[in-house]
């Protein structure tokens, strides 16, 4: 880690490699190269929400799987991933991708 006055080198990469976003149900997102991506499924109850994994795609082939937490759950990892979700409705999610 290198030192640059008040604020270390490690701080800035940290704020620059966080990305925000805002995901209506469908929409995708690659959460970082080489991870997986996302796409918001929604809210199955209005205390749940479900985001789905896709794992590997190929032309018409792949896979991926329903995630669901609870809605009070602010922090989630996906893929080694870290995520902040900041607010979450039935149409639409905001998150922050650390």
């Amino acid at each position: 880690m290198l030192n640059c006055g008040l604020v270390s080198f490690q701080s800035i990469q940290e704020v620059i490699m966080a990305q925000s976003a805002t995901l209506s149900v469908g929409d995708r997102l690659h959460l970082r190269r080489g991870k997986d991506r996302i796409v918001y499924a929604g809210m199955p109850s209005e205390k749940t929400y479900s985001i789905v994994q896709r794992k590997w795609e190929f032309m018409y082939r792949g896979y991926a799987w329903n995630l669901f937490f609870s809605r009070e759950q602010a922090r989630i990892t996906i893929d080694g991933v870290d995520i902040s979700v900041e607010s979450v409705t039935p149409d639409e999610i905001r998150l922050r991708v650390e």
